[in-house]
């Protein structure tokens, strides 16, 4: 399978970034060449293999969820730039439509 400009460009506008034409080609050919791992992937028999999230055969590495000690709202805000009733305050990312 091989990824068109056109995609590389709709791919780069979906995740907002601006690319050269050097970074277009380079991630074209990357995007290639997972797909094409992909593809073999897709090779292998993989009938009556049990899915699996983790392979190392441990269960739960999280820690206990135990109530701990946390900052203080004012400990939290003393050093941010913006803060407004208590909360960290920060521009706009959003583009009305």
């Amino acid at each position: 399978m091989h990824i068109t400009r056109e995609e590389v460009e709709r791919i780069a506008k979906l995740a907002r970034l601006e690319l050269s034409e050097g970074e277009k080609a380079a991630f074209g050919k990357q995007l290639d060449q997972i797909l094409a791992y992909v593809q073999k992937l897709k090779t292998f028999h993989t009938d009556g293999v049990a899915a699996t999230a983790t392979v190392s055969g441990q269960s739960n590495v999280s820690r206990a969820d135990d109530v701990q000690p946390s900052l203080s709202v004012e400990e939290a805000t003393a050093n941010a730039p913006d803060v407004q009733d208590q909360y960290f305050r920060v521009p706009r990312i959003l583009q009305d439509s």
